[in-house]
C-alpha cells in the first residue's frame, strides 16, 4: 500500500495568500472610495429635489410665520417681523383650543370608525362568494371614484331639510318627527353627517388594502387553529391579527394624515358653521388667511398644524420601528 501525503504548504493560510479570483479569471478587488460613494451620488439629484419641492415651502412656512403679513404689507411689498407674536395671539385665543380639540376628537372618530369598518368589509370580502365579491368591490370602485364634491352635493340633498330622502324615509317608517329635521342646527350633527361622509370616501381604499393583506394569509392556518378547536374570534386574533397588524397600522396612520387635513367637504357643507361650530384647524386657517387676509397668523396655524402632525408621524416610525425589532 502507498500512503497519500497531504502538506499544509499547499493551502495557503497567511495574508500574502493571492486574492480568489472572479469567474472571469480576474482577482476580486476592493471597492475604490469613488464606488462606495456612487449609491449616493446617484441618489443626490432626487435628494436635492425633494429638498427643494419640500424643503422650500416649509422654510417660507416657518418665516412668513414670524411677519405681520396682511394685505396692507403684501400689495406695498413691506417685511415687518413682529417674531412670536403670531403665535402668541393664537394660543390667547380660547377659540383656537377649541377647535384644536374639535378636529382631534372629529379625526380620531372619521378614524376609528372608517378603519373599523374597512376591515370589517376585508373581511367579508374573504367570506362572500366570488361573484356577491365583485359587485361589492365594483360597488366600492364606484363610490371611490366619485368626485368629492359631487359626493359632498348628494349627502346635502340626502340630509336636505325640506327634500332629503333621508327625513322622507324616516317619516315613512313611522318617525314623524323627522318631518322638517334640519341636521345642520348644531355643529355636532353637522360634523356627523360630514364624518359620514368623509367614512363613506375612505372605505374603499381602507378596504382594498386590509383585503390584500387578507388574502396573503395561507388558509393552512386557518385550517390548523380550526382543528385546534379555535374559535372565529380565536382565528382571528391569533392568526389574522398577527399578520396584518403592520398594514392596519400603516392605513391607521395614512388616514390620520388625510382626514386631519379636510376642508373642501366642510367648507362646502356649511362653511364650518353653524356659527362656527363645525370649523376645524383647515378652515380656521383659510378663513384668517383667506377671507381676513391675515397670512402671517394663518401661516403660524399652518405650523402648528405641521408640528402636530409630524408628531404623529414620529409616533408612527417609534411604533413600526419597534415591531421591525421584535420580528
Amino acid at each position: 500500500m502507498t500512503a497519500v501525503h497531504t502538506t499544509d504548504a499547499a493551502v495557503p493560510t497567511n495574508s500574502s495568500a493571492p486574492r480568489r479570483a472572479a469567474p472571469g479569471g480576474a482577482p476580486r478587488r476592493r471597492g475604490s472610495a469613488f464606488d462606495r460613494l456612487l449609491p449616493y451620488l446617484l441618489l443626490a439629484p432626487a435628494l436635492v429635489a425633494i429638498l427643494w419641492l419640500i424643503g422650500w415651502p416649509v422654510l417660507s412656512l416657518l418665516v412668513t410665520s414670524f411677519r405681520q403679513l396682511n394685505l396692507k404689507e403684501l400689495t406695498r411689498g413691506q417685511v415687518v417681523w413682529v417674531g412670536l407674536d403670531n403665535y402668541t395671539k393664537i394660543f390667547a385665543e380660547p377659540e383656537f383650543w377649541t377647535i384644536t380639540v374639535r378636529t382631534v376628537v372629529f379625526t380620531a372618530a372619521v378614524v376609528a370608525v372608517s378603519v373599523v369598518a374597512g376591515l370589517l368589509i376585508a373581511l367579508l370580502m374573504r367570506q362572500i362568494s366570488p361573484v356577491v365579491r365583485v359587485v361589492l368591490q365594483i360597488a366600492m370602485l364606484l363610490a371611490w371614484a366619485m368626485p368629492l364634491l359631487a359626493a359632498t352635493t348628494v349627502y346635502q340633498w340626502i340630509f336636505d331639510q325640506q327634500y332629503g330622502i333621508l327625513n322622507k324615509t324616516l317619516v315613512k317608517l313611522g318617525f314623524d318627527g323627522f318631518a322638517g329635521f334640519s341636521w345642520f342646527t348644531t355643529g355636532t350633527s353637522t360634523l356627523a353627517v360630514i364624518g359620514l361622509l368623509i367614512v363613506w370616501q375612505a372605505i374603499p381604499f381602507l378596504a382594498f388594502s386590509l383585503y390584500a393583506g387578507v388574502i396573503g394569509i395561507p388558509r393552512e392556518q386557518y385550517e390548523a387553529a380550526g382543528i385546534d378547536g379555535a374559535s372565529a374570534w380565536q382565528a382571528f386574533r391569533n392568526v389574522t391579527w398577527p399578520e396584518i397588524r403592520p398594514l392596519l397600522l400603516m392605513v391607521t396612520f395614512l388616514s390620520l394624515l388625510w382626514d386631519f387635513k379636510v376642508f373642501a367637504q366642510i367648507w362646502a357643507f356649511k362653511k364650518g358653521g353653524p356659527d362656527g361650530a363645525s370649523t376645524t384647524l383647515p378652515v380656521y386657517q383659510y378663513l384668517e388667511g383667506i377671507s381676513k387676509s391675515h397670512f402671517g397668523v394663518a401661516a403660524a396655524v399652518s405650523v402648528v398644524m405641521m408640528a402636530l402632525l409630524a408628531l404623529l408621524t414620529f409616533q408612527y416610525l417609534r411604533r413600526l420601528l419597534r415591531q421591525e425589532g421584535s420580528l
